[in-house]
């Protein structure tokens, strides 16, 4: 299971449940609001961190929602696009 931490005003945490090159899905512990932006950090097992510096989110469900990845450092980019390849495998 793979773990998010959201920095800014208000900190939150929570659990990604589906990830992709372009989104996730996330449920936390505040819910969220369709249209908000923020930034995350996701903790893969091998412990490295994705940063994306800017997600907005797309749909909210109670404390479930989806965010599309807006802006991601390159080295990021290719973290994420390499645990993913290896997830498919």
């Amino acid at each position: 299971m793979l773990r998010y931490i959201q920095r800014g005003p208000i900190p939150r945490a929570g659990t990604v449940w589906i990830l992709s090159l372009n989104g996730w899905r996330l449920s936390g512990d505040l819910p969220m609001r369709s249209g908000e932006t923020f930034s995350l950090t996701v903790t893969l097992p091998n412990e490295q961190c994705i940063k994306v510096p800017e997600a907005v989110v797309r749909w909210s469900s109670g404390q479930e929602f989806a965010v599309e990845n807006m802006v991601t450092e390159r080295h990021a980019h290719a973290r994420l696009q390499h645990y993913v390849k290896r997830q498919v495998q």
